[in-house]
């Protein structure tokens, strides 16, 4: 093949892969948000909405509490608030482009390296269009995913090139590549080691009677690099509330079992859900030790042929190794494995099995045409798989059904599914989600609360306490539950009861407005003189007007009652107008009719004209 074929060849395939990601994941531009960790890391993270800002910018390179340290992924979320607001389509499509750059990088890398066009071009569109990659490119909050992955496969191309011409500017963009994609996400540490693997082959930088020593010794940078971001990672533990950690050896024995599982989907793309929840009783023996048996016999296998296919090694070692830092060996109680994690792990599998078919294939008539099908069908079945598995994502109501299609008691599934239904207001409904994940996991404190919300909008009071109570046990600094079990029993008429767990709360978060308010309130206008505190009312009500710029017209309303009780009627007057003028403005006619009330009140009793 000519150079110049070749080059229009390479464009070619580039330009197919971009089109075969639109047509499997570009519908997604008119889905929505999903309610599973998308508000955190968009609609509902003040910081993150404003798009992109000087403060906005100092808070992605210091904060690590998501999802650990990913300074450039948040930075990638401002920007598309930036550009789409909270137009959630926008946000989608960002995630479609980068998934086919990342496609398209891959093919590049792999044609650089093993000089096979129409191979490397097959390994990319697996990448590119099987179902395991939906979870990554279709939920919003995985843009970690993809956007490191457009860096890991710039780190592979830069270094093919690098292999064949080495130079101190050729390693310095394949160290800046793999330093940039660890700030998007961490688990591209085990990157150095992929590169060992290559040098193996298809680069073939591992010479008879050279040290393998000089190879380790080259990527000396990147495995700083590595263990920077290790240490980074130790320092910023991710937080999982409400949720424990198993014990180290079922840890182990969850790891082998996933290895398994993740075979298994990557050949059989069936029955895909999220999240895949870990059984309450640990996993069955006989489980593990067919996972075991089956991992142990692959890896005879792939050594007995390392000589004449050493390709077969590089994939597997790539699958096993790339999987380290997600197999879960330090886990969330209820997290078993994830469909996400196979993102970059998965393509050393369908490297080592394109690589095989080719060889197997080397006898068969009309080879060309049948290999050539065979990659067609190949490709055109994981596209409908694909197609099909990202429609479950169009809307929340649909990801959590079919969530429960395919595990029955997943008890994450159904606390998502109440919440959908609650903010529908079918709330009999919600009530039987959230009944339904509590008897599946009583250890999880957020279904209890939610629970207990939604009893208490029914008006069934004494089951909600009941409910925060039992979230408490479990979640005793979450500063939420103590206010939602202080409304509760407000609404029950236990006024000292509600004034403790607003106290509670707002030991907890001392700045939250609304706990200000509501215990201001509650503090100056209780029916029961012993525990009304006018003085601690106003100090509280004085932080929240502060705190909210004065432009509240419920917490100036509160402030008014409060030095109403401390005898200050002449403040309390001017602050109940400016709360009549600012909820008039927002056409709140209930409050502007209340707060007059309180004004003809506060004018008797601190007449305008004496």
């Amino acid at each position: 093949m000519s150079a110049p074929t070749k080059k229009y060849c390479v464009a070619i395939v580039c330009l197919a892969l971009v089109a075969i990601t639109f047509a499997v994941f570009g519908r997604t531009a008119a889905f929505g948000f999903v309610n599973y960790d998308d508000d955190m890391y968009v609609y509902e993270n003040p910081v993150v909405t404003k798009g992109l800002t000087l403060k906005g910018v100092a808070w992605a390179i210091t904060y690590g509490e998501i999802g650990h340290r990913h300074p450039l992924t948040w930075l990638s979320h401002m920007a598309d608030c930036q550009i789409y607001g909270l137009w959630a389509g926008g946000h989608h499509l960002t995630s479609v482009a980068l998934h086919a750059l990342a496609a398209m990088f891959l093919f590049l890398a792999l044609h650089t390296m093993t000089a096979s066009l129409w191979r490397s071009a097959f390994v990319a569109a697996v990448f590119a269009v099987h179902p395991l990659r939906v979870e990554s490119v279709v939920w919003i909050s995985e843009r970690k995913d993809v956007l490191s992955g457009v860096f890991f496969m710039l780190t592979l191309w830069a270094y093919a090139r690098y292999a064949q011409q080495p130079s101190r500017g050729r390693y310095a963009a394949v160290a800046a590549w793999y330093g940039v994609g660890l700030l998007c996400k961490n688990s591209l540490v085990t990157l150095p080691f992929v590169l060992l693997l290559l040098d193996w082959w298809p680069l073939q930088r591992v010479k008879p009677g050279a040290p393998f020593w000089g190879l380790v010794k080259e990527k000396i940078p990147l495995f700083l690099l590595t263990i920077g971001s290790c240490v980074a990672t130790f320092l910023v533990p991710e937080k999982m509330p409400g949720f424990g950690q198993i014990p180290f050896l079922e840890c182990v024995e969850n790891a082998v079992v996933s290895y398994g599982i993740y075979l298994r989907q990557i050949v059989f793309p069936t029955g895909l859900a999220i999240p895949y929840i870990n059984p309450p009783n640990g996993l069955p023996f006989w489980e593990m030790t067919l996972a075991f048996g089956v991992l142990a016999a692959i890896s005879i296998g792939v050594l007995a042929f390392r000589k004449g296919r050493p390709y077969l090694v590089v994939g597997w070692l790539w699958y096993l190794g790339m999987l380290v830092p997600m197999i879960g060996l330090v886990q969330p109680s209820y997290l078993a494995h994830a469909d996400r994690y196979t993102y970059l792990s998965g393509i050393g599998l369908t490297l080592a099995g394109t690589w095989v078919v080719e060889d197997w294939s080397a006898s068969w008539k009309h080879r060309q045409l049948m290999l050539g099908g065979l990659m067609a069908a190949v490709i055109g079945v994981l596209m409908v798989c694909a197609w099909t598995q990202a429609g479950y994502w169009k809307s929340n109501e649909t990801l959590w059904l079919r969530t429960l299609a395919c595990d029955p008691g997943n008890f994450m599934a159904h606390y998502n599914l109440g919440n959908v239904l609650r903010q529908k207001g079918k709330m009999d409904e919600a009530i039987a989600q959230y009944r339904e994940a509590v008897q599946s996991n009583p250890s999880y404190g957020k279904a209890h609360n939610n629970l207990g919300i939604a009893l208490r909008q029914q008006g069934n009071v004494d089951e909600a306490i009941a409910q925060f109570q039992a979230a408490l046990q479990i979640m005793p600094d979450n500063e939420s539950i103590h206010f939602n079990l202080a409304r509760a029993f407000l609404q029950k008429g236990s006024n000292g009861e509600a004034i403790v767990q607003y106290q509670l709360a707002l030991q907890i978060a001392p700045a939250d407005i609304e706990v200000q308010n509501n215990l201001a309130w509650l503090l100056a206008t209780s029916p029961s003189a012993s525990l009304r505190n006018g003085e601690k009312a106003v100090q509280l009500a004085r932080q929240a007007n502060e705190l909210a710029g004065g432009k509240s017209p419920v917490i100036l309303g509160t402030l008014a009652a409060a030095l109403a009780e401390t005898g200050q009627f002449g403040e309390a007057r001017e602050s109940a107008q400016k709360a009549i003028e600012l909820a008039r403005a927002a056409g709140q006619k209930n409050l502007v009719e209340q707060f007059n009330r309180e004004l003809q009140r506060y004018e008797a009793r601190f007449p305008l004209h004496p």
